[in-house]
């Protein structure tokens, strides 16, 4: 996926350019995208089922607690700093690491196991930090006991999250990647499957039930079945560990094992890791007003969690595919930049793959805002969710400017990261959770609960654009040199190519609004909605290559070349 127009030593740019770097990025992408498709097939089925309001709200804050609890007792330590260790131990223990393994895996087990325990009996005083204090009002009496119902059945999620992420970093440090990837993938299935049983049972939440609780056998359907899916996940991950070379047997021999090093070695990555969820579960505290104070007042319609949550997994999907993809292929040569003292290098790599990244992003972060709604529609307009698509949509509006900002801190961190700076990158980190903090509890303060999602998603992109320009300036203080004033011309080349696209985007559509639907159904609704996607993104496309063309925009057309090459590497697999 390397653009020619980016200089690098000549074995990294071997190496990225190599068929068989841009084959393993082709098969990150091509799994990154079915598990995207498989999750929006999940999100449209929850919203189908659930609606978008407090009943909806319900579900998927007692869903989502036990991931958030997951990183805050123990993810900073299993997702950050396991593999060194884990391959240092193949390298230098006489078992090829086998018994640090087994070590790692008995620890996390029974540490896991306990605190999943303890979680799961303090699950009301655990609601009383993460949502807002309407729920504990006599008004929604009957619905604060169903999210109390639906965390207990999911919370033992917390213990196969976490056995999940140890096994995967295990595969990873013996360089089998693809599971870990994959297997979230089955976990979608097993959601879709349970929302569409929940859905034939049960049929699609509509009127009063659209802000209601849940009867006891639509917790037990969704709460199990979630966990169900959590658990498939870690189970099949165990299926490949078990033809690695590891062979798995409880150990409790942890002392001179250096799993205290380990633990140490943390640190700042684990403090990291804490800010920013704690600064999520304040988030998800404001977000859970937006629909429970309406409820409470006796009436439908608020903008809460639900809406937050799914806007903002759509808005992750070019992060996920274009700046993560990039990331994985950039950070081995930072590393080797940062260990030779080379920041000069560093800072030149690192703005060239800024630029190549913002030439997709940008232009992407500009049609967004013009179809939003179009999106909305396709994913999340079916029954009682059809009552909440204006603020999705206006939730993706004004996530859009934070993806791009969110994404040039992204990189500027793999260059602090790469230098060891990583109290500096808590630091930092620390500034955009206090700024997004006040900035949504600001924005929030005695508005229509209609507008809290998307002001939720405006303080987003306001912190970013804080830690955006914290980060980058951190980074020019420590390796110093013009590539930013370079970064910044490029942004002022690729806005107006940009406006160009979004303006080319609300041509489009006010074309197929002009000449309207062809048939009524909602069948021919989708169809109508999809062709008018299409077409935007065939037609923006074109005028993005176009203007980059024009303009001497060389990331543009680099960008054009690496997607087409990647899409025939994923063509064949």
């Amino acid at each position: 996926m390397t653009s020619p127009t980016i200089p690098e030593s000549p074995p990294a740019a071997a190496a990225v350019g190599s068929g068989g770097v841009l084959g393993k990025v082709a098969g990150l992408a091509l799994g990154t995208t079915l598990s995207r498709l498989t999750g929006f097939a999940r999100t449209s089925l929850l919203v189908a089922a659930l609606g978008a309001q407090l009943h909806a709200d319900l579900f998927t804050i007692a869903n989502t607690l036990p991931n958030m609890l997951y990183i805050l007792v123990a993810g900073g330590v299993f997702n950050t700093v396991l593999v060194p260790h884990l391959v240092r131990s193949m390298k230098n223990d006489h078992d090829g690491g086998q018994a640090y393994a087994s070590r790692v895996l008995t620890l996390a087990a029974v540490f896991l196991a306990c605190v999943t325990l303890m979680l799961t009996l303090a699950v009301p005083v655990l609601l009383r930090v993460v949502v807002d204090d309407s729920y504990f009002g006599s008004a929604l009496t009957e619905q604060r006991e169903s999210i109390v119902d639906l965390a207990r059945y999911c919370l033992p999620q917390v213990f196969f999250y976490g056995m999940f992420v140890v096994v995967g970093q295990i595969l990873n440090a013996r360089g089998v990647f693809g599971p870990m990837m994959w297997a979230p993938i089955a976990n979608n299935a097993i959601a879709i499957g349970v929302l569409g049983a929940y859905l034939f049972v049960y049929g699609p939440a509509r009127g009063r039930q659209l802000w209601g609780a849940y009867t006891t056998g639509q917790e037990l359907l969704l709460g199990i079945g979630s966990t169900l899916g959590i658990a498939a996940q870690f189970l099949i991950l165990l299926i490949y560990l078990r033809r690695t070379d590891i062979r798995y047997r409880p150990r409790f021999d942890l002392r001179g094992s250096g799993l205290g090093a380990t633990l140490r070695l943390a640190g700042w990555t684990v403090l990291f890791v804490l800010v920013n969820q704690l600064a999520y579960v304040l988030i998800v505290r404001l977000a859970s007003a937006g629909a429970a104070m309406q409820a409470a007042q006796g009436a439908g319609g608020g903008a809460g969690y639900t809406v937050y949550s799914n806007a903002f997994l759509l808005i992750m999907v070019p992060h996920a595919i274009v700046t993560v993809s990039l990331a994985t292929t950039i950070n081995p040569t930072l590393a080797a930049f940062g260990v030779d003292g080379d920041v000069r290098s560093l800072a030149s790599h690192l703005t060239q793959a800024i630029k190549r990244v913002l030439s997709v992003i940008i232009p992407i972060c500009a049609v967004l805002p013009v179809i939003a709604p179009v999106l909305a529609d396709i994913l999340w307009g079916y029954a009682g969710a059809r009552d909440s698509l204006r603020p999705l949509a206006h939730t993706v509006a004004l996530f859009s400017p934070g993806l791009a900002l969110f994404t040039v801190h992204y990189l500027v961190l793999r260059g602090l990261f790469a230098l060891e700076r990583h109290k500096t990158v808590f630091l930092v980190q620390c500034l955009i959770a206090a700024s997004n903090v006040a900035l949504a509890a600001t924005l929030t303060t005695a508005i229509s609960n209609a507008a809290v999602a998307p002001l939720l998603a405006a303080a987003y992109s306001g912190a970013y654009l804080i830690g955006a320009a914290a980060s980058v300036r951190v980074l020019d203080l420590l390796v110093g040199g013009p590539e930013y004033r370079e970064l910044g011309a490029f942004v002022m080349r690729i806005l107006p190519l940009s406006a160009a696209v979004a303006l080319a985007a609300f041509g489009v559509r006010a074309l197929v609004n002009v000449a309207g639907p062809l048939e009524s159904g909602l069948v021919a609704d989708k169809i109508s909605a999809g062709v008018e996607l299409l077409l935007v993104l065939l037609i923006g496309s074109t005028v993005a290559v176009m203007a980059g063309r024009l303009l001497g925009i060389g990331e543009i057309t680099g960008a054009a070349s690496a997607g087409t090459r990647l899409h025939r590497l994923v063509g064949r697999r």
